[in-house]
């Protein structure tokens, strides 16, 4: 995946240990000539689709697809009013397709999607897919998780230590395609200013599902982005890889 200078990039997908379709997807774009690179920066998408048939891999792939074009299509000057513009596109294009073919009438996806302009960080989300910062050795997660769990949380009915075992915990509150309502997006009000050394990482909940955040964290300070993605997805696997893993993983130099 070639990408200009500035930032390291590597990306990783694998269909898992128990899944016979690999219903992630992810893409990476940036603008071929440099005045429309300075407006647009780096665009990197995550997908996790879901519906079964073939409609989860439908979807994932229709919400790169879309979303890549939007935004590279918008002519909004402000890139957060982009991403939304492009996410939103996104939507119509899944139930656009859903519509068309009554197999495909349940299928939807995760997304998240950043875009990197001139050192700053704008971001998109919806779904349980995770984009995470490490900065100078801490870890933290900068997307908020739409699902079941995270708001019976965020409401204490139940505490944080039992969300692993709730049978619930796969149960999302928000993704592409699968309402005709507003669907419920993660945006930040502001951009984050990026540091020289920080490490972003885009994933599926088939990799952070199954590893504690110190095993993240260690993986991508002591690794290469290539090499953090390969370690990352075999310790997944190893810890019976019951889902799709995908990640991007971007260090800023």
């Amino acid at each position: 995946m070639k990408n200009r200078p500035g930032v390291e990039l590597a990306s990783l997908t694998d269909v898992g240990c128990q899944r016979e379709n690999n219903e992630d997807s992810y893409g990476y774009w940036e603008a071929a000539n440099d005045t429309d690179f300075a407006a647009s920066g780096r665009l990197a998408i995550v997908a996790d689709g879901m519906g079964g048939h073939e409609g989860g891999q439908i979807a994932s792939r229709l919400a790169v697809e879309a979303f890549a074009k939007a935004y590279a299509g918008a002519s909004d000057s402000d890139p957060q009013k982009r991403l939304l513009t492009a996410l939103k596109d996104a939507h119509r294009r899944i139930q656009q397709r859903a519509k068309q073919d009554p197999q495909l009438s349940s299928m939807g996806t995760t997304c998240t999607a950043v875009a990197l302009i001139d050192s700053h960080l704008y971001f998109v989300h919806v779904g349980d897919s995770r984009l995470y910062l490490l900065r100078e050795g801490k870890l933290q997660i900068l997307s908020r998780d739409h699902t079941l769990i995270a708001r019976l949380i965020e409401n204490g009915l139940i505490r944080p230590d039992q969300a692993q075992d709730h049978p619930q915990k796969h149960v999302l509150t928000s993704a592409l395609g699968v309402s005709d309502d507003e669907i419920e997006i993660d945006a930040p009000p502001e951009p984050l200013l990026l540091h020289k050394g920080d490490i972003l990482m885009i994933c599926t909940d088939g990799l952070w599902g199954q590893m504690e955040s110190g095993e993240i964290k260690q993986a991508l300070a002591s690794q290469s982005p290539d090499a953090a993605c390969r370690s990352l997805v075999h310790l997944a696997k190893e810890r019976g890889g019951p889902d799709n893993i995908t990640l991007q993983v971007l260090r800023i130099g």
